[in-house]
């Protein structure tokens, strides 16, 4: 049996989504498109670490003349200005994945000054359109927060991830806690507004694709999750099992 979260996976699914005659498109495309967004999956990747994983995957993407949105954090080691650059130069979109409110501990003021800094980073690098929040399951403080006083579209901005995609009318699925299962391992990288497919393996998704679909499909993944190197994808199961158990504690304190 092949292994799921591996790179030879992910390409199994991107070609699944050819083969059903889907349509690709980044968040800004998305955003800014006046066209009939039946039959298409808007691909974004939140970047929380391991930024070569997420070159690897865009490198798949480009093979199949995908393109996605990368959302990298400003943390030290994920925010590699040379891999960031070369994901952009295959034609993916860069974006930013905020975390400034939990980093200023509430203070609005700070936090959106933080946000400006490092909206401007990313920059001089490349032109960013589109953020997502990250989620930083153990901190008290959401990231969206920020946005009940302060407009993210005063930084000529197409969009927020969250807030910005009517999910009434998009499907929404998410590789958090290595299922495909809408809540089971959440406590903040979910949307409301929808009843989503209870899905858990990759091979699921792909049938659920193959199928036909009737709305538009966001599809997160995190890189870090996808590898096809044993060491590297036995940490990250690993790891996942440790972050679950935490998760699961949290969202049951926070029922």
């Amino acid at each position: 049996m092949q292994l799921d979260f591996t790179l030879k996976k992910y390409e199994q699914l991107c070609r699944s989504i050819l083969a059903a005659g889907l349509r690709t498109f980044t968040i800004s495309e998305f955003l800014t498109s006046a066209t009939d967004h039946e039959g298409i999956v808007i691909f974004r990747h939140d970047v929380d670490r391991n930024p070569l994983q997420a070159l690897s995957m865009a490198q798949v993407e480009n093979k199949y003349g995908i393109r996605g949105t990368y959302y990298f954090r400003t943390k030290t080691s994920v925010f590699r200005t040379d891999i960031i650059q070369k994901i952009s130069q295959l034609g993916h979109e860069i974006g930013y994945h905020y975390e400034t409110l939990a980093e200023c501990r509430g203070n609005y003021k700070d936090a959106m000054a933080l946000f400006i800094k490092e909206l401007n980073m990313f920059r001089e690098i490349c032109r960013v359109t589109s953020i997502s929040m990250h989620g930083r399951p153990l901190s008290k403080y959401d990231n969206r927060d920020l946005w009940q006083k302060y407009d993210f579209l005063d930084h000529e901005l197409y969009g927020e991830c969250y807030l910005s995609i009517d999910y009434n009318h998009v499907l929404y699925l998410s590789d958090t806690g290595r299922t495909w299962h809408p809540t089971r391992y959440n406590v903040r990288d979910k949307v409301s507004g929808q009843t989503l497919p209870e899905l858990e393996t990759t091979d699921e998704l792909i049938q659920f694709i193959g199928a036909g679909m009737n709305k538009p499909l966001c599809l997160l993944t995190h890189p870090n999750r996808w590898t096809d190197s044993p060491l590297i994808w036995g940490k990250e199961w690993l790891l996942d099992q440790c972050v679950n158990r935490i998760k699961e504690v949290l969202i049951w304190v926070r029922r």
